[in-house]
């Protein structure tokens, strides 16, 4: 008899952290398999790591599909039905996916399959102070645009700094008082310090969890407009050791401000202050002058130049405009810089994301320090911060410069684990396609409010207000790209799936 091309079906695996259940659907974009798939039948073929499903539909259908690497219980039926869009299949596990056993065989495995690489930006977690490491042993870097391989640097970068912390008023309620005079002047010259290590210096890379800020004479080309009256008051940070400060208080970025300091008539963010310390005989006095403060570095110290790449409300400042910083060789998207009162850099410094550039040619080889890095892994690491220390599940997502809302998005399941693709027929060879790993993805309800009218930025207001849903700023290019990737994989799932509280449901890598 003859069968029936089977490229239509697609097929979606699933699991989640803990649970020892893997799931498997099955569909295409029209058939009903709980009137249409006769006689259902499901295999599973444990040598061949192959789940056989056949069924008849006018025409015999056998449909293959690659199992993952995970550990099945073979002693356990199968369980399967047919239902109104979609075959699901669920099978039990020995182990749950996340299991460290699991995962030391998945390594063991891709290391002795020459798929090191791709196993380790699936399964390597985002952390900042392993890319410092990284970045600081390597003797010197040149930064590359990711698109199409255009070194951005004019020299070796050699010098990797934490950028400093944004949030040091919060965690410092109780440091020198609540003037920054208290204390002898010492906060006076923390906070001078804190503004000092915010300016960029050339030959000095600063980082954070999502971004690198570098200085502007760094940079092969700058396509920077004139910007003329756009000058600073700022002087170089000052390393030295000779204020008596200890330099894990000065790097730790923590020191205590008033909400109003920056502005406080009378305060030392306002005047410049002199102080003298004399100390016993035989002993010199050591004078230190704290200049003024500018206008541009207020800025700083009221934490309006945080990270760029999700910018949260309590850092927003009508103050400050963010221009995005394209490759002057293909014009993609790198970064961004923040413009005061002029057009250029307010702090000398362009901040690029990691997930546009490369370490090292070619881009997003093994020597390269951020190709674990995409869009998607650095957006959804932010949300699920969000998640820890806010307790915040839902979020509205605003154009950085017009401030209207552009994606609504709540975190349904931060631990899913999926793999989908298009289900093979009797005779296609399965070679490459049986070795699949289930890939680590949160799952989120979401909406598009591109051209949103009136009525429906109304409802997300209200909507953001009851739910007391978190608040954060992006750039258009990047929500716009976000929007993109949630639209493609919402097709992953068999169309019963797709929406739950007017909102779609869709996936993104984690």
């Amino acid at each position: 008899m003859s069968t029936q091309n089977p490229t239509k079906w697609r097929f979606t695996w699933e699991a989640q952290s803990h649970v020892p259940i893997l799931r498997l659907f099955i569909f295409d974009s029209y058939t009903n398999p709980s009137t249409q798939c006769h006689n259902l039948k499901v295999h599973l073929n444990l040598s061949k790591s192959l789940v056989l499903v056949s069924f008849f539909e006018d025409l015999e259908v056998s449909l293959r599909v690659p199992a993952p690497r995970v550990l099945i219980d073979s002693e356990t039926p199968v369980s399967f039905r047919a239902l109104d869009d979609h075959i699901e299949v669920k099978l039990v596990l020995l182990l749950p996916v996340d299991h460290p056993i699991v995962t030391s065989f998945d390594s063991v495995f891709n290391l002795s399959q020459g798929n090191e690489i791709s196993f380790y930006d699936a399964s390597k977690q985002l952390e900042m102070d392993s890319d410092l490491k990284i970045l600081c042993s390597g003797g010197g870097v040149h930064f590359y645009c990711r698109s199409c391989s255009f070194k951005l640097t004019k020299n070796h970068i050699r010098n990797f700094v934490e950028m400093p912390s944004v949030d040091w008023r919060e965690v410092a309620d109780n440091w020198f008082g609540t003037c920054c005079c208290s204390f002898g002047g010492v906060s006076e010259k923390l906070v001078t310090r804190y503004a000092n290590a915010y300016t960029c210096v050339e030959g000095t890379c600063q980082l954070n969890s999502t971004t690198i800020t570098i200085s502007k004479n760094d940079l092969v080309e700058w396509k920077f407009p004139d910007w003329v009256g756009c000058q600073r008051n700022f002087s170089g940070p000052d390393f030295k050791h000779d204020d008596g400060v200890s330099e894990a208080i000065l790097d730790s970025g923590k020191p205590n401000l008033s909400k109003d300091v920056a502005s406080a008539p009378g305060c030392c963010g306002h005047i410049k202050s002199q102080a003298l310390n004399h100390m016993d005989e035989g002993c010199t006095h050591h004078v230190f002058e704290t200049k003024e403060i500018s206008e541009n570095q207020k800025c700083l110290l009221n934490g309006f130049l945080g990270n760029i790449f999700m910018v949260r409300s309590f850092n927003q400042s009508a103050d400050i405009e963010w221009i995005e910083y394209v490759c002057p060789h293909c014009s993609s998207l790198l970064g961004a810089y923040p413009c005061g009162n002029g057009s250029g850099p307010i702090d000398l410094g362009v901040r690029l994301f990691k997930c546009y550039i490369s370490t090292c040619l070619p881009v997003g080889g093994s020597g390269d320090s951020f190709r674990k890095y995409t869009l998607e892994r650095m957006f959804t690491n932010q949300l699920l911060e969000s998640a820890k220390d806010e307790s915040s599940y839902r979020t509205v997502v605003r154009d950085v410069k017009t401030k209207s809302p552009l994606l609504q998005i709540v975190l349904l399941n931060p631990n899913s684990w999926c793999f989908t693709g298009y289900c093979l027929g009797a005779d296609e060879n399965t070679g490459s396609v049986l070795n699949i790993n289930l890939q680590p993805v949160i799952k989120v309800l979401f909406s598009d409010c591109n051209n949103s009218s009136e009525s429906k930025s109304r409802m997300i207001e209200d909507w953001e207000t009851k739910n007391l849903a978190d608040e954060v700023f992006m750039l258009t290019r990047q929500i716009k790209e976000l929007i993109k990737s949630l639209v493609s994989r919402k097709d992953i799932l068999p169309p019963s799936f797709s929406c739950l509280q007017g909102l779609s449901l869709s996936s993104m890598q984690r």
